[in-house]
């Protein structure tokens, strides 16, 4: 076959799996310190190969609700996409919609016309109820082996996650999952139409539960695209409260962190890392302006609102880290 022909057919078929997976997919967990509201920011930090179709290998090392992946790769012609997490529920449900979305949609269903027909008290007894199961199964779940009883756990995830206090997908160190009942009228538990279209996404997702350091491993020598969103920093003594696994992710994780961007920037791939900004709360604090002093730093205004008290929740600083 004559090669000019070949790289020709490759382009229009990466062409045609663009526009086919320009889906208008979201993350389908709600997401404390998710990045949709700064997702037209980020569009002006993405690297400019990306903009310009140089680049076809995209990695996420720490995925949560996916939020910047699911722009990525409905905005730019990427081809593969690598997606990680250390937390083992999230990833089982990830893998659930890549593999079983249909069957999960059944159990989906269930969970919502049962839960939508009881009234608030008995609303919020069913909510615990299935909370301390949840927690009681997860010895029963081989976290590394696909299986069927993924599928009941995924639907439960996302149940528990749609019901949960403003969305807060927390953990404690044992592993249990400790968010309290949220307060909904009419929360979202089946959202089929998102689920189709995130699941015909994730064809080009290779997910693992694996540590942030496993992207060093799996990274192509071509140019790649890693965006890191880590657990951040505590900005205040109550910040911790948002932790989403039993792993704690403190200053020598964050350092380790920045030791890697340096290694992968040495490697040539473009990348970029979003944290909180200690200057916040202290305007003397510098930490990630110095691990990362070789780099770029921009700061975006970003609103939480993890405080219960919706007038406390105000604009902050964020940073973003780019090699570009």
């Amino acid at each position: 076959m004559n090669k000019n022909y070949k790289n020709s057919q490759t382009e229009n078929i990466a062409e045609d799996l663009f526009y086919e997976y320009r889906l208008g997919a979201k993350p389908f967990l709600k997401w404390v310190g998710g990045k949709r509201q700064l997702l037209d920011q980020f569009d002006n930090l993405y690297p400019t190969e990306l903009k310009l179709k140089k680049i076809k290998n995209y990695y996420e090392p720490f995925v949560g609700g996916g939020a910047v992946f699911f722009d990525v790769a409905q905005t730019y012609e990427i081809q593969n996409a690598y997606l990680y997490d250390i937390n083992d529920e999230l990833i089982l449900a990830y893998k659930v919609i890549q593999k079983d979305v249909h069957k999960l949609l059944d159990f989906l269903a269930k969970y919502d016309k049962f839960y939508k027909q009881l009234s608030e008290k008995k609303q919020k007894e069913y909510y615990y109820e299935l909370r301390e199961s949840f927690n009681l199964n997860r010895f029963n779940i081989d976290y590394e082996k696909y299986s069927e009883n993924w599928i009941p756990r995924a639907a439960q995830i996302i149940f528990l996650n749609k019901t949960c206090f403003n969305g807060l997908f927390r953990f404690n160190s044992k592993g249990a999952f400790n968010s309290p009942q949220g307060r909904y009228k009419n929360p979202k538990i089946l959202d089929e139409h998102n689920l189709l279209n995130v699941s015909k996404l994730l064809e080009i997702a290779i997910i693992k539960k694996a540590d942030f350091k496993e992207v060093k491993n799996d990274i192509s020598n071509e140019s790649s695209f890693v965006y890191f969103d880590p657990p951040y920093r505590p900005i205040s003594t109550t910040s911790s409260f948002t932790a989403y696994s039993k792993f704690n992710f403190e200053d020598d994780e964050q350092m380790q962190l920045a030791g890697l961007f340096y290694d992968l920037d040495q490697q040539g791939h473009k990348l970029m890392l979003s944290n909180s900004d200690p200057k916040n709360t202290d305007p003397n604090d510098d930490f990630f302006d110095i691990i990362y002093s070789n780099f770029n730093i921009t700061r975006v205004d970003a609103k939480r609102s993890i405080n219960s008290n919706a007038k406390k929740r105000k604009a902050i600083k964020e940073i973003v880290v780019t090699n570009y």
